[in-house]
């Protein structure tokens, strides 16, 4: 664990521009498609942090060629055609629950055994129902206990058929599904049970697919039917990561700055770019560019708020409530419950240890602002706990983030570019 990082105040509006650096989601979704496809893929824009490291790793294990250039931000990706080399192989996946789903399902596809596994956090975190609902297309898939990991897949092929996946726990499941199906034996159905959280993922995923040549078929509600299909190998632009620049977004809010994030859109595949519709209805201003989005810092009110589709925001908002007029509701979040913490409880824990009025209900959160007392915040291991909070230091003295490089996960230079955005 890293020592403490002590954030410091601005001393006037952040103002300037950013590219973060490509998007997590999609990165590891591209190396999934891209790894399965007919001919060899080329990614571009592609993120370098420990969530994409052990996807490309495990990828390798599988006996899949890829080949990444760390400092081009490239990946050559030889596509197996759907069909897994490997026989055999051990895949470690520290905290990484995109990599955990979508290689669990995409194992599926090979002939052998493969065992995936990952940290102690990873083992509390659930994986029963994609592996029941894989289990229903005819794999065979197991948890070693618990219904979490490890998962050990028994690999034969996909036979394909009708199946059904809950949607209230995480979208990846879905995700995790639909990217295998087109390289099932036969024809796959999917439906949703229950509300499917965090849609605008779901619908980066088909996008992602329909970049290589994939379509699914969703004329039915709740319903997703799926061919088998090839992927074609193609050339492939990562978008800038929306949740990572949820932050900047947010310093500009706190601080009554101006902040231009290039790369984005309202266009973007990543449904997080509606962080900065939150900020606007919270009394900011945005402009919208075919290749940047500006956010203008305004007098901040507080709101009630339905977050469930950008819940990857939920502890950046957090934060910027603390700053409005007036208390704010983020609700219909608590599938968050079971992210890299339970990040409900993090965010109320360690905002009533800076001194505030929090109110914690089954499906979000209450925050009231107040004053504020100097101390150091706990992370919990999770990248988004670090990134969020060290906002409050641009305002508050004295505030410390724990275990800085948590940040690695998602992205790794982060403190380095919101030194430099902010000028300190």
């Amino acid at each position: 664990m890293s020592e403490p990082l002590a954030i410091a105040p601005v001393s006037a509006p952040v103002k300037g521009t950013i590219r973060p650096p490509g998007s997590k989601s999609l990165t590891n979704r591209a190396l999934v498609v891209a790894a399965l496809a007919e001919g060899p893929s080329r990614l571009t824009g592609v993120l370098d942090c420990t969530d994409t490291v052990v996807m490309i790793d495990s990828l390798a294990r599988l006996g899949i060629d890829v080949r990444h250039d760390p400092a081009a931000c490239t990946a050559d990706v030889a596509g197996c055609g759907g069909r897994i080399p490997s026989k055999s192989a051990d895949l470690w996946l520290e905290n990484s629950g995109t990599s955990i789903r979508f290689l669990t399902a995409l194992a599926t596809l090979g002939h052998g055994t493969f065992r995936l596994d990952g940290n102690a956090r990873m083992r509390q975190r659930p994986i029963r129902d994609l592996v029941d609902a894989l289990g229903r297309l005819g794999a065979n898939v197991s948890c070693e206990a618990n219904g979490c990991p490890p998962v050990v897949v028994e690999a034969h092929g996909l036979p394909g058929g009708k199946t059904s996946v809950a949607g209230d726990v995480s979208s990846q499941y879905l995700s995790a599904l639909l990217m295998a199906a087109p390289c099932a034996a036969a024809p796959v159905e999917i439906a949703v049970e229950g509300q499917l959280v965090s849609l605008p993922y779901v619908d980066m995923t088909m996008g992602v697919m329909a970049k290589f040549g994939v379509v699914a078929d969703t004329s039915a509600a709740r319903r997703f039917r799926i061919a088998p299909q090839p992927y074609r190998g193609t050339e492939y632009d990562i978008e800038p990561d929306a949740s990572a620049a949820s932050y900047f977004f947010a310093a500009a809010a706190i601080t009554g700055g101006e902040v231009t994030v290039r790369g984005l859109s309202r266009y973007a595949l990543q449904g997080d770019v509606g962080f900065v519709d939150v900020l606007e209805e919270m009394g900011c201003r945005v402009d919208w560019r075919p290749d940047a989005i500006t956010l203008h810092g305004g007098q901040l009110r507080g709101i009630d708020v339905d977050m469930n589709a950008i819940s990857d925001t939920a502890q950046t908002l957090a934060v910027v409530a603390l700053f409005a007029e007036g208390p704010t509701r983020i609700r219909n979040i608590a599938h968050i419950r079971h992210k890299e913490t339970d990040r409900i409880g993090a965010i109320a824990a360690e905002l009533q240890k800076l001194g505030l009025r929090v109110e914690v209900n089954a499906d979000g959160l209450t925050i009231h602002p107040g004053p504020m007392q100097p101390g150091t915040v706990a992370t919990y291991d999770d990248h988004r706990m670090a990134m969020s909070f060290a906002l409050l230091g641009l305002k508050v003295p004295g505030i410390r983030i724990a275990d800085p490089q948590c940040t690695a996960k998602t992205y790794p230079h982060y403190f380095d570019d919101l030194r430099t955005l902010c000028g300190t």
